[in-house]
Protein backbone atom coordinates (compact mmCIF):
# COMPACT_ATOMS: atom_id res chain seq x y z
CA UNK A 1 0.00 0.00 0.00
CA UNK A 2 0.94 3.53 -0.24
CA UNK A 3 2.74 6.21 2.45
CA UNK A 4 3.72 9.42 2.36
CA UNK A 5 7.55 9.22 4.05
CA UNK A 6 10.78 11.57 4.75
CA UNK A 7 14.70 10.02 5.66
CA UNK A 8 14.62 12.33 8.71
CA UNK A 9 18.37 13.96 8.60
CA UNK A 10 18.09 14.23 4.80
CA UNK A 11 16.03 17.60 4.07
CA UNK A 12 13.59 17.67 1.57
CA UNK A 13 13.04 14.20 1.20
CA UNK A 14 9.70 13.50 1.74
CA UNK A 15 8.54 10.86 -0.95
CA UNK A 16 6.06 8.26 -1.58
CA UNK A 17 6.56 4.50 -1.05
CA UNK A 18 5.29 0.75 -1.19
CA UNK A 19 4.80 -0.34 2.63
CA UNK A 20 3.25 -3.78 3.36
CA UNK A 21 -0.52 -3.61 4.41
CA UNK A 22 -1.01 -4.24 8.38
CA UNK A 23 -3.26 -7.07 9.56
CA UNK A 24 -4.59 -7.64 13.28
CA UNK A 25 -1.14 -9.30 14.10
CA UNK A 26 0.60 -6.31 12.99
CA UNK A 27 3.14 -4.65 15.62
CA UNK A 28 3.38 -1.16 14.58
CA UNK A 29 6.44 -0.60 16.50
CA UNK A 30 7.61 -3.25 17.88
CA UNK A 31 10.59 -1.96 19.76
CA UNK A 32 8.66 0.49 21.74
CA UNK A 33 4.86 -0.80 22.69
CA UNK A 34 3.78 -4.40 21.95
CA UNK A 35 -0.26 -4.58 21.47
CA UNK A 36 -1.35 -7.13 23.89
CA UNK A 37 -2.78 -9.73 21.92
CA UNK A 38 -6.44 -9.47 20.78
CA UNK A 39 -6.52 -5.81 21.66
CA UNK A 40 -5.32 -4.55 17.67
CA UNK A 41 -7.72 -2.71 15.87
CA UNK A 42 -7.33 -1.74 11.83
CA UNK A 43 -8.05 1.36 10.84
CA UNK A 44 -8.86 2.33 7.00
CA UNK A 45 -7.36 5.69 6.79
CA UNK A 46 -10.29 8.63 5.56
CA UNK A 47 -8.16 11.74 6.41
CA UNK A 48 -4.80 12.88 7.54
CA UNK A 49 -4.10 16.54 8.82
CA UNK A 50 -0.65 18.09 8.51
CA UNK A 51 1.26 20.92 9.68
CA UNK A 52 4.57 22.58 10.49
CA UNK A 53 5.17 19.60 12.30
CA UNK A 54 5.41 17.39 8.86
CA UNK A 55 7.43 20.32 7.09
CA UNK A 56 9.50 20.81 9.34
CA UNK A 57 10.60 16.99 10.41
CA UNK A 58 10.47 17.02 6.19
CA UNK A 59 12.94 19.96 6.87
CA UNK A 60 15.49 17.73 8.98
CA UNK A 61 15.10 20.10 12.01
CA UNK A 62 13.92 17.18 13.93
CA UNK A 63 12.10 13.48 13.95
CA UNK A 64 14.06 9.52 13.61
CA UNK A 65 13.14 7.02 12.28
CA UNK A 66 11.90 3.91 13.85
CA UNK A 67 15.00 1.18 14.99
CA UNK A 68 15.61 -0.99 12.04
CA UNK A 69 14.26 1.72 9.18
CA UNK A 70 15.62 4.44 7.28
CA UNK A 71 12.31 6.16 6.84
CA UNK A 72 9.35 7.65 9.07
CA UNK A 73 6.02 7.65 7.73
CA UNK A 74 4.38 11.22 8.25
CA UNK A 75 1.42 12.05 9.43
CA UNK A 76 0.13 12.36 13.05
CA UNK A 77 -3.22 14.29 12.92
CA UNK A 78 -5.24 11.09 12.52
CA UNK A 79 -9.02 10.22 11.46
CA UNK A 80 -9.96 6.74 9.62
CA UNK A 81 -12.61 4.17 10.26
CA UNK A 82 -12.01 0.95 12.26
CA UNK A 83 -12.36 -1.93 9.71
CA UNK A 84 -11.40 -5.06 12.34
CA UNK A 85 -11.27 -5.57 15.90
CA UNK A 86 -9.13 -8.26 17.61
CA UNK A 87 -11.23 -10.44 19.37
CA UNK A 88 -11.05 -8.61 22.78
CA UNK A 89 -11.89 -5.36 21.90
CA UNK A 90 -15.49 -4.51 23.31
CA UNK A 91 -15.19 -0.80 22.80
CA UNK A 92 -15.22 -0.41 19.01
CA UNK A 93 -16.36 -2.34 16.26
CA UNK A 94 -16.13 -2.20 12.40
CA UNK A 95 -17.75 0.66 10.85
CA UNK A 96 -16.42 3.07 13.59
CA UNK A 97 -14.86 6.66 13.29
CA UNK A 98 -11.85 6.84 15.45
CA UNK A 99 -8.74 9.12 15.62
CA UNK A 100 -5.63 8.13 17.49
CA UNK A 101 -3.34 9.84 20.00
CA UNK A 102 0.27 10.51 19.21
CA UNK A 103 2.90 9.60 21.75
CA UNK A 104 3.56 5.86 23.13
CA UNK A 105 4.81 4.97 26.63
CA UNK A 106 8.26 4.98 27.43
CA UNK A 107 9.46 3.49 30.92
CA UNK A 108 9.55 6.16 32.78
CA UNK A 109 6.76 6.43 35.84
CA UNK A 110 4.49 8.61 34.01
CA UNK A 111 4.69 6.47 30.81
CA UNK A 112 3.87 3.49 33.28
CA UNK A 113 1.00 5.31 34.59
CA UNK A 114 -0.93 6.68 31.54
CA UNK A 115 0.31 9.87 30.90
CA UNK A 116 3.06 8.86 28.40
CA UNK A 117 2.56 12.65 26.99
CA UNK A 118 4.35 13.82 29.83
CA UNK A 119 7.03 11.57 29.79
CA UNK A 120 10.22 12.41 31.71
CA UNK A 121 12.98 10.41 29.45
CA UNK A 122 14.62 12.37 26.97
CA UNK A 123 13.77 9.79 24.47
CA UNK A 124 10.07 9.98 23.48
CA UNK A 125 8.38 7.83 20.89
CA UNK A 126 5.33 9.89 18.59
CA UNK A 127 3.89 8.52 15.74
CA UNK A 128 5.01 10.24 12.25
CA UNK A 129 7.47 12.37 14.55
CA UNK A 130 9.51 10.26 16.71
CA UNK A 131 11.15 7.12 16.39
CA UNK A 132 7.03 5.40 14.89
CA UNK A 133 5.83 5.55 12.00
CA UNK A 134 2.96 7.71 11.18
CA UNK A 135 -0.74 7.02 9.81
CA UNK A 136 0.09 9.38 6.24
CA UNK A 137 -0.86 5.84 4.68
CA UNK A 138 -3.75 3.66 3.89
CA UNK A 139 -4.42 1.85 6.64
CA UNK A 140 -2.81 1.00 10.10
CA UNK A 141 -3.52 -0.84 12.90
CA UNK A 142 -2.60 0.33 16.68
CA UNK A 143 -4.17 -0.96 20.23
CA UNK A 144 -7.60 0.24 21.14
CA UNK A 145 -5.99 1.74 24.13
CA UNK A 146 -5.20 4.93 22.12
CA UNK A 147 -8.12 5.41 20.15
CA UNK A 148 -10.86 7.47 20.73
CA UNK A 149 -14.26 7.29 18.93
CA UNK A 150 -15.47 10.02 16.97
CA UNK A 151 -19.17 10.82 16.92
CA UNK A 152 -20.82 10.25 13.52
CA UNK A 153 -21.92 13.87 13.74
CA UNK A 154 -18.45 14.79 13.48
CA UNK A 155 -17.31 13.14 10.55
CA UNK A 156 -16.88 16.74 9.19
CA UNK A 157 -14.40 17.68 11.99
CA UNK A 158 -12.67 14.07 12.86
CA UNK A 159 -9.53 15.26 11.41
CA UNK A 160 -9.44 18.61 14.26
CA UNK A 161 -9.32 15.56 16.80
CA UNK A 162 -5.63 16.08 17.30
CA UNK A 163 -4.90 19.64 17.22
CA UNK A 164 -8.68 20.32 18.98
CA UNK A 165 -6.72 17.74 21.84
CA UNK A 166 -3.21 19.76 22.18
CA UNK A 167 -5.56 22.79 22.89
CA UNK A 168 -8.06 21.08 25.87
CA UNK A 169 -5.18 19.60 27.36
CA UNK A 170 -2.87 23.22 27.31
CA UNK A 171 -6.04 25.18 29.22
CA UNK A 172 -7.09 22.25 31.33
CA UNK A 173 -3.42 22.25 32.15
CA UNK A 174 -3.41 26.18 33.15
CA UNK A 175 -6.73 25.97 35.20
CA UNK A 176 -5.50 22.69 36.97
CA UNK A 177 -2.01 24.49 37.99
CA UNK A 178 -4.00 27.71 38.91
CA UNK A 179 -5.59 25.70 41.72
CA UNK A 180 -2.85 27.40 43.70
CA UNK A 181 -4.60 30.12 44.09
CA UNK A 182 -7.65 28.66 45.48
CA UNK A 183 -10.02 31.28 43.45
CA UNK A 184 -9.05 31.85 40.23
CA UNK A 185 -11.50 33.04 37.82
CA UNK A 186 -10.07 34.12 34.21
CA UNK A 187 -12.50 36.94 32.68
CA UNK A 188 -10.07 38.05 29.48
CA UNK A 189 -7.81 35.88 27.30
CA UNK A 190 -4.96 36.79 24.74
CA UNK A 191 -5.07 34.33 22.07
CA UNK A 192 -1.20 34.73 20.05
CA UNK A 193 -1.47 33.47 16.77
CA UNK A 194 -4.68 32.55 14.32
CA UNK A 195 -3.68 29.19 12.47
CA UNK A 196 -5.27 25.90 13.62
CA UNK A 197 -4.40 25.64 17.12
CA UNK A 198 -4.95 29.59 17.96
CA UNK A 199 -8.26 29.45 16.28
CA UNK A 200 -9.29 26.05 18.31
CA UNK A 201 -8.01 27.97 21.17
CA UNK A 202 -10.17 30.76 20.55
CA UNK A 203 -13.69 28.55 21.01
CA UNK A 204 -12.51 26.80 23.89
CA UNK A 205 -12.31 30.24 25.31
CA UNK A 206 -15.27 31.09 24.23
CA UNK A 207 -16.69 28.26 25.67
CA UNK A 208 -15.20 29.18 29.09
CA UNK A 209 -16.94 32.49 28.82
CA UNK A 210 -13.97 34.20 28.31
CA UNK A 211 -13.47 37.56 26.63
CA UNK A 212 -10.82 36.81 23.90
CA UNK A 213 -8.79 38.68 21.88
CA UNK A 214 -6.72 36.45 19.00
CA UNK A 215 -3.73 38.21 17.75
CA UNK A 216 -2.27 37.77 14.48
CA UNK A 217 0.04 40.17 12.12
CA UNK A 218 -2.20 40.65 8.69
CA UNK A 219 -4.71 42.65 9.06
CA UNK A 220 -8.50 41.42 8.22
CA UNK A 221 -10.97 40.91 7.00
CA UNK A 222 -10.01 37.97 6.21
CA UNK A 223 -11.11 34.08 6.78
CA UNK A 224 -8.67 33.88 10.27
CA UNK A 225 -10.53 37.10 11.32
CA UNK A 226 -13.92 36.20 10.13
CA UNK A 227 -13.26 32.98 12.26
CA UNK A 228 -12.09 34.26 15.82
CA UNK A 229 -15.36 36.96 15.09
CA UNK A 230 -18.08 34.15 14.50
CA UNK A 231 -16.57 32.05 17.69
CA UNK A 232 -17.95 35.81 20.09
CA UNK A 233 -13.84 36.82 19.93
CA UNK A 234 -12.02 40.08 18.88
CA UNK A 235 -9.25 39.59 16.26
CA UNK A 236 -6.62 42.47 16.50
CA UNK A 237 -3.77 42.42 13.72
CA UNK A 238 -0.55 43.18 15.73
CA UNK A 239 0.24 45.11 12.59
CA UNK A 240 -1.84 47.91 13.41
CA UNK A 241 -2.22 47.13 17.31
CA UNK A 242 0.61 45.48 19.21
CA UNK A 243 0.24 43.68 22.28
CA UNK A 244 1.53 45.54 24.59
CA UNK A 245 -0.89 48.33 22.93
CA UNK A 246 -3.79 45.91 23.16
CA UNK A 247 -3.22 45.00 27.07
CA UNK A 248 -2.76 49.21 28.05
CA UNK A 249 -6.05 49.42 25.84
CA UNK A 250 -8.57 46.76 27.25
CA UNK A 251 -6.43 45.51 30.19
CA UNK A 252 -4.00 42.78 31.02
CA UNK A 253 -5.27 39.49 30.66
CA UNK A 254 -5.73 36.89 32.95
CA UNK A 255 -4.65 33.87 30.80
CA UNK A 256 -2.35 34.20 27.52
CA UNK A 257 -2.29 31.26 24.96
CA UNK A 258 0.82 31.27 22.69
CA UNK A 259 0.27 29.32 19.27
CA UNK A 260 3.04 31.57 17.00
CA UNK A 261 5.71 29.58 16.50
CA UNK A 262 7.89 32.38 17.16
CA UNK A 263 9.87 32.50 20.23
CA UNK A 264 10.28 35.67 20.18
CA UNK A 265 6.24 36.61 21.01
CA UNK A 266 6.63 33.59 23.37
CA UNK A 267 8.46 35.85 25.38
CA UNK A 268 7.23 39.41 24.82
CA UNK A 269 4.15 37.95 26.28
CA UNK A 270 5.45 37.60 29.60
CA UNK A 271 5.67 41.05 29.68
CA UNK A 272 1.68 41.89 29.64
CA UNK A 273 0.10 39.18 31.51
CA UNK A 274 -1.49 40.19 34.35
CA UNK A 275 -1.07 39.42 38.08
CA UNK A 276 -2.04 36.04 38.83
CA UNK A 277 -1.72 35.41 35.33
CA UNK A 278 -1.09 32.02 33.68
CA UNK A 279 0.84 32.03 29.92
CA UNK A 280 0.50 28.75 28.18
CA UNK A 281 2.88 28.06 25.96
CA UNK A 282 2.37 25.46 22.95
CA UNK A 283 4.58 25.88 19.95
CA UNK A 284 7.86 24.13 19.55
CA UNK A 285 10.54 26.14 18.02
CA UNK A 286 13.10 24.20 16.24
CA UNK A 287 15.23 26.79 14.77
CA UNK A 288 18.10 28.18 16.85
CA UNK A 289 16.87 31.54 16.82
CA UNK A 290 17.78 34.07 19.77
CA UNK A 291 15.85 36.68 21.12
CA UNK A 292 16.80 39.47 23.63
CA UNK A 293 14.26 40.04 26.83
CA UNK A 294 14.11 42.78 29.79
CA UNK A 295 15.07 40.06 32.07
CA UNK A 296 15.00 42.05 35.21
CA UNK A 297 11.97 43.65 34.68
CA UNK A 298 10.03 40.23 33.81
CA UNK A 299 11.85 38.56 36.74
CA UNK A 300 10.82 41.05 39.48
CA UNK A 301 7.27 41.52 37.69
CA UNK A 302 6.59 37.45 37.59
CA UNK A 303 7.83 37.12 41.53
CA UNK A 304 5.67 40.31 42.19
CA UNK A 305 2.72 38.83 40.28
CA UNK A 306 2.82 35.00 41.22
CA UNK A 307 2.45 34.60 37.60
CA UNK A 308 2.53 31.01 36.12
CA UNK A 309 3.84 29.93 33.06
CA UNK A 310 3.08 26.15 31.67
CA UNK A 311 4.52 24.42 28.57
CA UNK A 312 2.05 22.16 26.86
CA UNK A 313 2.59 19.49 24.13
CA UNK A 314 1.03 16.11 23.16
CA UNK A 315 -1.98 14.81 24.53
CA UNK A 316 -3.70 11.72 25.63
CA UNK A 317 -6.58 9.61 25.22
CA UNK A 318 -8.39 11.75 27.79
CA UNK A 319 -7.25 14.99 26.54
CA UNK A 320 -8.78 13.59 22.64
CA UNK A 321 -12.04 12.83 24.64
CA UNK A 322 -12.33 16.53 25.84
CA UNK A 323 -11.02 17.75 22.59
CA UNK A 324 -13.98 16.07 20.70
CA UNK A 325 -16.12 16.98 23.58
CA UNK A 326 -15.09 20.95 22.43
CA UNK A 327 -15.86 20.52 18.99
CA UNK A 328 -18.88 18.91 19.41
CA UNK A 329 -19.91 21.76 21.95
CA UNK A 330 -18.30 24.46 19.80
CA UNK A 331 -20.53 23.18 16.40
CA UNK A 332 -23.76 23.31 18.77
CA UNK A 333 -22.82 27.10 19.96
CA UNK A 334 -21.00 28.70 16.96
CA UNK A 335 -22.29 26.04 14.09
CA UNK A 336 -20.88 25.81 10.52
CA UNK A 337 -17.61 27.65 12.13
CA UNK A 338 -15.15 24.98 13.00
CA UNK A 339 -15.50 23.64 9.84
CA UNK A 340 -14.20 26.77 8.06
CA UNK A 341 -10.84 25.68 9.53
CA UNK A 342 -10.34 22.68 6.85
CA UNK A 343 -9.20 25.11 3.68
CA UNK A 344 -6.86 23.45 1.74
CA UNK A 345 -8.01 19.45 0.93
CA UNK A 346 -5.74 17.17 -1.07
CA UNK A 347 -6.92 14.64 -3.06
CA UNK A 348 -4.89 11.38 -2.35
CA UNK A 349 -1.21 10.43 -1.16
CA UNK A 350 -0.37 10.73 -5.30
CA UNK A 351 -0.45 14.22 -4.39
CA UNK A 352 1.78 14.59 -1.94
CA UNK A 353 3.72 17.23 -3.91
CA UNK A 354 0.97 19.36 -3.55
CA UNK A 355 0.66 18.92 0.10
CA UNK A 356 3.99 19.85 0.78
CA UNK A 357 3.75 22.90 -1.45
CA UNK A 358 1.07 24.15 0.47
CA UNK A 359 2.63 23.39 3.93
CA UNK A 360 5.63 25.32 2.59
CA UNK A 361 4.93 28.73 0.21
CA UNK A 362 0.89 29.16 0.51
CA UNK A 363 -0.01 31.73 3.65
CA UNK A 364 -3.26 31.55 3.04
CA UNK A 365 -3.34 27.71 3.67
CA UNK A 366 -4.97 27.04 7.28
CA UNK A 367 -5.59 23.85 7.13
CA UNK A 368 -4.07 21.10 5.08
CA UNK A 369 -5.50 17.46 5.07
CA UNK A 370 -5.26 14.59 2.83
CA UNK A 371 -8.33 12.90 1.79
CA UNK A 372 -7.02 9.29 1.38
CA UNK A 373 -9.93 7.75 1.25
Amino acid sequence: MKAIAVRPGTPHSVHQRDVPVPTLETQPHPHVCQIPSGRSVLVKVLQIGVDATDREIDEALYGNAPPGHDYLILGHESFGQVVEVGRLVTEFKSGDLVSCTVRRPGSSLFDQIGRNDITSQNEYYERGINLCHGYLTEYFVDDAEYMVKVPRELKHLGVLAEPASVCAKAIEQAYLAQHRLQVWSPKRAFVLGAGQIGLLATMMLRLRGLDVFTLARAPGPHRKSEIAHAYGATYVSTQETTMHDLAKRVGAPDLIFEATGNSQVAFQAMEVLGLNGALIWTSVTGGQAEVVVPGDKINMNWVLGNKLLVASVNGNRRHFELGIKDLAHGQALFPGVTEQILTNPVQGLDNFQEMMRLLVSDKNALKVYVNVA
